[in-house]
C-alpha cells in the first residue's frame, strides 16, 4: 500500500487496470461477435453444402444409379469439414441409404435422437449450437430422397478463435502498453508541478519560513493552485505579523496590568494588594517555624496641608521623594510598600527585636530631617511611625496591620515626628474608641449626653453669657469628656448629629436661662469644620430657633481659626447668613493657627477669643503679654469684642481688664456645670471674691 501513496503510481495503476479492463472488454465483445459470425458462416456453409449434395444426388438418382459406393464417394468430400457431425441420405420414406459420421456418436446423442421426419426443411439450429440442414433430393414434384446434415458450430470456433486470439492479444497488448506509456509520460509532465508543490509545502512545514513562495509557471490548475498558495502565504504572513504585534501588545498589556495590580503607579513601590498577599504567606511561614516578624507603619505629617495649599502635583513629587529616601535606607530583601495616600509600610528582613525596630525607626525619622526642595520651595515633612510584631497579633494579618496603625496614631498623639512600639494595652484603648464611636448614635437617642455651661463675665463681674459644652454620661465608661469623643465623632461623620443635638437642647433650656440671666445674655455653641461643610445646618438652626421661640440675638456660634480658614468660602457664606439672621460669631483659639492676618479683613465675626495658652503665661512670659496685648489692640482696631478664656486667678483677669479685654471665662469664675447648677448660682461676681 506504500506504493499507492504516490499520485503517479496510483494514476498509472488506474490507467493500466483501465486499459486491461478495456482490452478484456474488447476481447470479450469481439469473441462474442466472432462466435455469432462463425455460427452464421457455419449455417451458410452447411446450407450450401446441403444444397450442393442434394443437387449432385439428384443427378445420380436421375441416371438411375443405386450404387451406394457412389454415394459414399460423393460424401467423402465432406470429411474435410471439421465442424460437420454427420451427413445422412434418406429415401423418400426416410429410410437411411447411407451416412457419414465425422464425430463420435456418443458426443452428440441428441442429434441421433431426432426423428428425420421431424427435421424441418432448410437450416435450423438448437440451443447447444447444433446446426441441422434438411434438403430435398430431386424436386417437390418428383422427390428422390432427403439429405440431412448435422454440424457443430462450436467445433469450428476453437481453431479460428485460437488463431485470432493470438493475433488480437498481441496487438491489444502492444497498443495497451503504448497507451499506458504515453499516458504515464503525459501524467508525469502534468503532475510535475504537483510534485514541486509537495516539496515546497514540505520545506515550508519544516522551515516555518512563511516568506517562501512557489514559482510554478504553468497556466493550468496546478499553476492556479500555486498562485493560491502564494496568496495564502501572503495572508498568513500578514496575519502572523498582525498576530505578533497583537501578541506583543497583549504581553505588554498583561505586564502593565500585572504591574498596575501589584505596584503603585506613582512611586513604583508594591501596592496594598501585593504586600498583603505576601504578608499572609510570610506570616503563615513564620508561624510554622515559630519565628517572629516586625512591621513598621508610617504616614507623613503635614502632607495634607501641602497637598491642599500647593496642589496634588507637588504632593505627588513629595511621595516620590519619600519613596526614594526610604528605599536608600533599606536592604534589598526588605519589603517597602505604599498602602495608599501618604501611608507606607516597611517589612524588614532582619533581626526582630525592639532594639532593631528602634534603630530602623530612628533612621527613618532622621532621613526626613532635611527639607524637600520642590520648585523653589523648601518643604519640611515628618513621619509618625508605628511598629508592631506578628507574635503580638497571633500572626493574623488584620490584627498586625491594626496594631501597627494604633502605634502610629499614638506617635501622632505624642506630637508627631516620633515612633511608637505597639503594646497590648493599646488594643484596650482602641476598643474603647470603637465602643465610643459605635455608641454615639444610641447615646443621642437615649439622651445620654448632657449640656454643661461655663459662664462669661464682663469687666464688672456680671454674667453676660455662657459657653455650652457637651458631656457624655456613658453607661459603661462614666463621664466621657468632649476632647475624647469629639475627634472620634468627626472621624466617623457623626459630629453634625452632636451639633444639632446640643443646639436643640440649648434652645430647650433657654426659657429657664432667660429667667435667671440678664436680657442680653448669649449662649455660645461650638461648630466644627465638618459642620461648616453641611449645607443643611443653617436651615436646621433657623427652624430650631423658630420652633423653641429663641431670639437669634441670644445665640453665638464659635468656630476655631483653623476650621474657619480650612473652609474659607463656605465659612464666609454660612456666617454671613447667620449674622444676617441676628446671631453673633466668635473666632476661637486666635493666634494658634495661620500666621497671616489678612483674612481678618475678609471674614464675618463679632468676637475674637484669646487662646488660653497666652493667658496661662501672662505672669511668666513677657512675650505672651506682648502677644496678648497685640491681639487685644488688633481686635479693638477692627471693632471686635475681645474675650479671653482660661482665666484662673485675679492677676490674669486684672491684667486683661487693664489692657482692654471685654469679657473673660475660666475656672476662676466657674467650671462648666449642668443647667441646674448654673441656675442656682448668682448671675454676677464681685471683685472682692477673688482678691487674696
Amino acid at each position: 500500500m506504500v506504493l499507492f501513496k504516490s499520485v503517479k503510481v496510483t494514476i498509472g495503476a488506474v490507467i493500466a487496470v483501465s486499459m486491461l479492463v478495456l482490452a478484456l472488454a474488447v476481447f470479450v465483445v469481439n469473441k462474442l461477435e466472432h462466435d455469432a459470425l462463425l455460427k452464421e458462416v457455419v449455417e451458410s456453409n452447411t446450407s450450401a453444402l446441403g444444397t450442393s449434395l442434394a443437387s449432385q444426388l439428384s443427378v445420380f438418382a436421375d441416371t438411375g444409379s443405386k450404387n451406394v459406393d457412389k454415394y459414399e464417394l460423393l460424401f467423402k468430400a465432406v470429411r474435410d469439414y471439421d465442424y460437420l457431425i454427420s451427413v445422412t441420405l434418406y429415401d423418400t420414406n426416410f429410410e437411411e441409404i447411407t451416412s457419414v459420421s465425422l464425430k463420435p456418436a456418443s458426443e452428440y446423442v441428441s442429434t441421433r435422437a431426432v426423428i428425420p421426419q421431424d427435421v424441418p426443411f432448410g437450416i435450423t439450429s438448437s440451443n447447444d449450437g447444433i446446426i441441422t440442414s434438411h434438403n430435398l433430393v430431386g424436386t417437390s414434384t418428383y422427390p428422390l430422397g432427403h439429405v440431412i446434415i448435422h454440424a457443430d458450430a462450436q467445433a469450428a470456433a476453437p481453431v479460428h478463435s485460437a488463431r485470432k486470439l493470438v493475433r488480437q492479444a498481441s496487438l491489444i497488448l502492444a497498443i495497451g502498453l503504448l497507451c499506458v506509456g504515453a499516458c504515464l509520460l503525459v501524467i508525469c509532465h502534468l503532475i510535475k508541478p504537483l510534485s514541486e508543490l509537495r516539496l515546497f509545502t514540505q520545506n515550508l512545514f519544516e522551515t516555518k519560513d512563511y516568506a517562501l513562495r512557489t514559482s510554478i509557471a504553468t497556466q493550468n490548475e496546478f499553476g492556479k493552485l500555486g498562485d493560491n498558495i502564494n496568496s495564502l502565504l501572503d495572508t498568513i504572513e500578514v496575519e502572523l505579523l498582525i498576530n505578533f504585534e497583537q501578541k506583543q501588545t497583549l504581553f505588554d498589556q498583561q505586564e502593565t496590568m500585572a504591574r498596575l495590580a501589584n505596584y503603585d503607579s506613582l512611586t513604583g513601590l508594591p501596592n496594598r494588594q501585593y504586600v498583603l498577599d505576601n504578608l499572609r504567606l510570610e506570616l503563615a511561614r513564620a508561624k510554622r517555624n515559630d519565628e517572629d516578624m516586625m512591621l513598621l507603619f508610617f504616614d507623613l505629617d503635614g502632607f495634607k496641608g501641602i497637598n491642599d495649599s500647593l496642589g496634588h502635583e507637588t504632593g505627588d513629587l513629595i511621595l516620590i521623594e519619600v519613596a526614594d529616601r526610604v528605599q536608600r535606607l533599606l536592604r534589598n530583601d526588605d519589603l517597602f510598600a505604599r498602602l495608599g495616600g501618604d501611608e507606607f509600610i516597611v517589612f524588614p528582613d532582619r533581626e526582630v527585636t525592639d532594639h532593631a525596630a528602634q534603630q530602623l525607626a530612628v533612621r527613618l525619622l532622621s532621613a526626613f530631617d532635611e527639607p524637600f526642595e520642590m520648585r523653589g520651595l523648601s518643604l519640611t515633612v515628618g513621619l509618625s511611625v508605628g511598629v508592631a510584631k506578628a507574635s503580638d497579633a497571633n500572626y493574623e494579618l488584620s490584627d498586625l496591620m491594626s496594631n501597627a496603625d494604633l502605634a502610629m496614631y499614638r506617635s501622632k498623639a505624642k506630637g508627631r515626628g516620633s515612633y511608637t512600639l505597639f503594646t497590648p494595652n493599646m488594643v484596650e484603648s482602641h476598643k474603647r474608641k470603637l465602643q465610643i464611636a459605635n455608641g454615639i448614635e444610641q447615646g443621642l437617642r437615649e439622651d445620654e449626653f448632657i449640656v454643661y455651661y461655663q459662664v462669661k463675665v464682663d469687666n464688672q463681674g456680671h454674667v453676660i453669657g455662657a459657653e455650652a459644652l457637651i458631656r457624655w454620661q456613658h453607661p459603661e465608661f462614666g463621664m466621657v469628656m468632649p476632647n475624647e469623643f469629639i475627634p472620634i465623632a468627626e472621624q466617623g461623620g457623626k459630629i453634625t448629629a452632636i451639633t444639632q443635638w446640643i443646639i436643640k437642647h440649648v434652645c430647650m433650656d433657654f426659657p429657664d436661662i432667660k429667667q435667671w440671666a440678664p436680657k442680653n445674655f448669649k449662649v455660645s455653641v461650638n461648630l466644627s469644620g465638618h459642620d461648616l461643610r453641611n449645607a443643611q445646618l443653617f436651615d436646621y438652626i433657623y427652624n430650631t430657633l423658630n420652633l423653641y421661640d429663641v431670639n437669634p440675638e441670644n445665640m453665638e456660634f464659635e468656630v476655631t481659626e483653623s476650621a474657619y480658614l480650612e473652609n474659607f468660602e463656605l465659612s464666609n457664606k454660612f456666617f454671613r447668613r447667620m449674622s444676617n439672621m441676628g446671631c453673633s460669631i466668635a473666632l476661637d483659639d486666635f493666634g494658634t493657627g495661620y500666621s497671616s492676618l489678612s483674612y481678618l479683613t475678609q471674614i464675618t465675626i463679632d468676637t475674637l477669643k484669646v487662646d488660653r495658652q497666652f493667658v496661662m503665661e501672662l505672669q511668666t512670659s513677657e512675650r505672651s503679654r506682648l502677644v496678648t496685648g497685640a491681639i487685644i489692640d488688633l481686635a479693638k482696631r477692627l471693632s471686635l469684642t475681645v474675650c479671653a478664656e482660661g482665666i484662673e486667678n485675679f492677676e490674669q483677669w486684672d491684667y486683661l481688664r487693664q489692657h482692654g479685654c471685654d469679657n473673660v471665662q475660666g475656672y476662676m469664675f466657674s467650671k462648666p456645670v449642668p443647667l441646674k447648677t448654673l441656675l442656682s448660682s448668682a448671675p454676677f461676681y464681685e471683685e472682692s471674691q477673688f482678691r487674696s
